[in-house]
């Protein structure tokens, strides 16, 4: 039995599956994990195109990315190792909830990175999340050019036709309509280079309008 077991490790290690640590190979995949992680924080916080920026998540970010990293070279080690933890991180449960959905794949962009890091290819790492992330760039820096806008009017019955007469000039889509007593609540969306208030302005010198009110949307 114990022959047997002994050759088996000794093919693993042959086989290059299991390597060994040096302070040098710790530092030098910690390190591009930082670098990975630093690059994913910057472009984050610049970029952002949800309702409410959070510093939390984006250090998550980073912290995700070393402790991925950590924890592949932990297992690289040691098969059994490996197996045992492969085991104990399948319970872990996490409860917190994700509000904007572009959140999630910043944080597998951590965890890819973390796990490449961790695997030794640097290269690989750091190539894949310039490039991953100039994509993002791109497509946010064109989104900034076109942005859609939610406008709630809130007018008087009496100033229904001069209210949808402006509007039809800005080629807004209708979202709803609320009428209560003489009051009536109508949402549109409608879309801009920019931001520009002069329909909301336009919209608050007709007579029986209380407000109008533009605000961005991104799909929150």
């Amino acid at each position: 039995m114990n022959s047997i077991t002994e050759e088996i490790r000794n093919s693993i290690e042959q086989s290059g599956l299991i390597g060994k640590l040096t302070p040098a190979h710790i530092l030098a995949c910690l390190g591009t994990a930082m670098i990975c992680g630093a690059i994913i924080y910057i472009i984050y916080r610049n970029f952002y195109r949800g309702a409410v920026y959070s510093e939390n998540f984006n250090t998550l970010n980073v912290l995700t990315c070393m402790t991925t990293c950590f924890i592949i070279m932990t297992i690289s080690t040691n098969l059994v190792l490996s197996l045992g933890m492969v085991g104990a991180l399948s319970i872990v449960r996490f409860r917190a909830a994700v509000k904007e959905p572009l959140d999630i794949g910043f944080l597998f962009l951590a965890i890819a990175a973390g796990l490449t890091s961790g695997a030794g290819l640097y290269p690989l790492a750091l190539i894949g999340t310039f490039m991953i992330l100039a994509v993002y760039i791109l497509f946010a820096l064109v989104g900034r050019e076109n942005k859609r806008y939610v406008l709630v009017v809130k007018y008087k019955e009496a100033a229904g036709e001069a209210v949808l007469s402006c509007l039809e000039r800005y080629n807004c889509k209708m979202k709803s309509i609320i009428a209560y007593g003489d009051m009536t609540e109508l949402t549109v969306s409608i879309k801009y280079k920019g931001l520009d208030t002069a329909i909301t302005k336009e919209l608050n010198y007709i007579d029986g309008v209380n407000n109008a009110i533009l605000m961005e949307y991104a799909g929150d």
